[in-house]
């Protein structure tokens, strides 16, 4: 028995965290991952609202499962060109303005062109203003300064820069000698990059599924509703693959799976996550049994949309969730191996 190649894996995560795509713009990289299953051979199609659902054919057709993980990120959008030449922001997803303070950022105009800037405060001189370590990091204080020569709201209007822009950060994305990933997005890019290889494994290596099986990448999760739709009617399973939350009272780390028993939307289906767990000691891979208190997914999107379906969630452990994050290998391959014998294992029917 083989796994997917945690190399591969993470030379799959830096190509896509290296893909701007905030939630609302997320075309690139869902092109990007339609071409790596296309160069597979696997079946894929594009829903209305731009994520992509690939279908791996399994012994049983009357019984599917889903499998999901977003490719959309945090972000933001141009709110206001100010007086100064400077870009006032609204944020795309749930997060705070200091974990931003500092970052390198690009400005995409709606024509497709791109500026580069960096995300300050505008009391940021220390020179000048006597406030600038506490004055409250917040919309009407935090600014983009553009990297082009601009005075004034009219010359940023001349480079094509207008309300409604996509602003994306900088992933800095760094892999260690230890075996550490540090970068913005791997919330979700780490599953994403997961589930490609294993789609990947699963074809070089000729394995049959015992049921049909669907991958939704979805490309509006930081907003609310990406896994809410084009479930097949013969859908039983949908387990989401997203991050597992670390901090204070929180059983999940860098190096194991996390599977999650309860969230912001209530408890996950308690087989399905009996069996989860009955995969992991059978295979003797690492895992963490978690409650996420501020959180949802994507199967509990498509809970609420009325779906009759089992649901669970588990993901690679990620510190420092929707800020700095990081992750480790060990916890990319142990969420890659408890995928490989879940799609190769019994439903619950």
């Amino acid at each position: 028995m083989t796994y997917p190649h945690v190399k591969d894996t993470i030379s799959t995560l830096v190509d896509l965290v290296s893909i701007p795509s905030p939630s609302g713009n997320t075309n690139e990289v869902i092109g990007f991952v339609e071409k790596f299953l296309h160069e597979l051979n696997v079946v894929t199609k594009r829903n209305r609202k731009g994520g992509l659902i690939a279908t791996l054919p399994g012994k049983d057709d009357q019984n599917h499962r889903m499998l999901t993980a977003h490719v959309d990120t945090l972000g933001a959008i141009v709110k206001e060109i100010k007086p100064s030449g400077r870009l006032k922001l609204d944020l795309i997803g749930g997060f705070r303005y200091n974990s931003i303070e500092g970052e390198y950022c690009e400005i995409e105009t709606s024509s497709g062109k791109k500026y580069s800037g960096t995300i300050l405060m505008h009391q940021t001189s220390v020179h000048v203003y006597k406030d600038a370590g506490k004055a409250e990091r917040n919309q009407d204080n935090m600014e983009v300064r553009i990297d082009e020569e601009v005075h004034n709201a009219d010359q940023v209007r001349a480079l094509g820069i207008e309300v409604g822009d996509f602003v994306s950060f900088d992933p800095r994305v760094q892999t260690t000698s230890s075996g550490y990933i540090k970068s913005r997005h791997l919330d979700d890019k780490a599953s994403v990059a997961i589930l490609l290889q294993l789609i990947k494994h699963i074809q070089t290596e000729k394995i049959e599924l015992p049921y049909t099986t669907h991958i939704l990448i979805s490309n509006n999760e930081e907003i609310g509703y990406g896994g809410n739709s084009n479930i097949t009617p013969e859908t039983a399973e949908y387990l989401a693959v997203d991050m597992g939350a670390m901090g204070d009272g929180q059983s999940t780390d860098e190096y194991t799976v996390s599977i999650c028993v309860k969230d912001a939307s209530g408890p996950y289906h308690y087989q399905l996550r009996k069996n989860l767990v009955k995969l992991a000691q059978e295979h003797n891979i690492g895992y963490k049994l978690d409650i996420y208190p501020f959180y949802g997914s994507d199967a509990s999107a498509a809970i609420r949309s009325g779906h009759d379906i089992v649901h669970g969630l588990i993901g690679p452990g990620i510190d420092s969730s929707h800020a700095f994050e990081r992750t480790h290998e060990k916890s990319i391959e142990n969420t890659a191996k408890l995928l490989y014998h879940y799609v190769q294992s019994e439903m619950i029917l």
